[in-house]
């Protein structure tokens, strides 16, 4: 009997694209709240970091409240006959979700560690805010952002109870690696689940280890080109 690899596909497939999303979200929401200093800034970062404290079934079922059949999101869709409930999309949205804070805080710390005066010395030259953060903040943060990509992929790549909720588990469909875990333990295939373990394990060190060596190698490479 052959090996079904779906769950590990259907995980790659949400992970790289909710990674993606989670990217481009956490990074602008980070230098947004960089460069914000008003009176509001404690509330709205705690609201953006709020997934990270919650249980992933409290994410799960805000989620579901707004994406399903009775949720204003979910009724919207349902005029253009679209349902993403139980789909791969659903998969996503919970997994950009609680992975999201990961991205904002590590990216929004890298941010906090530069010199504010590199930045003003770049806006006294007359570019735009974009220049300045395209060219000056983003490459002199890069580490902690790369770091915080790794950290959000291997997040998305975990993820379980947020999906369960808003997915299910519908084989070859919305099955993720940590689902097919979770029913394989349950019916008591622990050599499948030990199979799944160890292929989410796999990826998730090769994932974070990788990024170690790439920003060890940028390191030792702005170092020798100081030199």
């Amino acid at each position: 009997m052959s090996f079904d690899f779906t769950p590990a596909l259907i995980s790659l497939k949400v992970t790289c694209v909710s990674t993606a999303i989670t990217f481009v979200i956490g990074l602008l929401l980070s230098w947004c709240m960089w460069q914000y200093k008003g009176k509001f800034k404690a509330l709205i970062d705690g609201i953006i970091t709020l997934p990270l404290v919650l249980p992933p079934t409290v994410a799960g079922f805000i989620i579901l409240l707004l994406i399903g059949k009775n949720g204003p999101i979910g009724n919207f869709l349902a005029l253009f006959d679209v349902k993403i409930i139980f789909s791969w999309y659903a998969a996503v949205i919970a997994s950009v979700v609680v992975s999201l804070p990961l991205m904002y805080k590590t990216s929004l710390s890298a941010f906090e560690q530069l010199d504010p005066n590199i930045a003003d010395a770049a806006r006294t030259l007359g570019v735009s805010e974009w220049t300045v953060f395209a060219k000056v903040s983003l490459p002199l943060a890069w580490p902690g952002i790369a770091a915080a990509t790794a950290l959000s992929f291997s997040r998305s790549l975990g993820e379980f109870g947020a999906t369960l909720m808003v997915a299910g588990s519908i084989p070859g469909k919305t099955q993720t690696i940590p689902i097919a875990i979770y029913f394989a333990t349950q019916s008591g295939n622990m050599k499948l689940a030990f199979v799944w373990v160890m292929i989410i394990f796999s990826i998730s060190l090769v994932t974070l280890v990788s990024m170690n060596y790439w920003n060890q190698y940028q390191f030792t490479k702005k170092l020798g080109s100081r030199r």
